[in-house]
């Protein structure tokens, strides 16, 4: 008779298409490590572009100005006069101040005289090579704008409730 190969069952398992076990645990170990990888960075992800906290949304509503925005027209235009190269110059300015909380344009309307005395001193000061320049002028724009913060401050208002100065007239002579 002949004999009839048998085989081992390891290699059944191989023969058949299978894996061996140490094979499966392999693959099971990737599969884990890779659900792994990409959970932490679905999380990252999230935490980076996605997720807020409570603090930065009360920090975004409290920069989101409330209601249409308030000029407040400090009448009469400044008048001031200063010197360039030797020769008596005149300057004028009218000025509106923005803010959209109506508080705030109270203290300032109530401080007229104390915001007007410290512009004038402001413009008055200046030299005409440095206004005479866009730049300049911007410069003057922002030093108007901390001197009027400084007197709401002063006055118990906010002083960022002052969002800025604009200077509707402006004539050099």
């Amino acid at each position: 008779m002949a004999e009839i190969p048998t085989l081992e069952p390891a290699q059944e398992v191989a023969q058949a298409g299978g894996a061996s076990p140490q094979r499966k645990r392999s693959w099971l170990v990737l599969i884990i490590a890779a659900v792994v990888v990409l959970a932490a960075a679905g999380a990252g992800a999230w935490l980076f572009l996605g997720h807020s906290d409570s603090k930065s949304k009360t920090a975004r509503a409290a920069v989101k100005p409330a209601g249409p925005a308030i000029y407040v027209a400090l009448d009469p235009p400044f008048v001031t006069n200063f010197e360039a190269d030797q020769v008596v110059r005149f300057l004028q300015l009218s000025v509106e101040v923005m803010t959209h909380d109506a508080p705030t344009v109270d203290i300032i309307k109530a401080n007229d005289p104390i915001v007007r005395n410290d512009l004038l001193l402001l413009f008055s000061n200046q030299k005409y090579a440095d206004i005479s320049t866009s730049a300049g002028k911007e410069r003057l724009r922002s030093e108007a704008l901390a001197a009027v913060r400084k007197v709401v401050a002063e006055n118990g208002g906010k002083p960022d409730n002052v969002e800025a100065i604009y200077f509707t007239s402006f004539v050099m002579q």
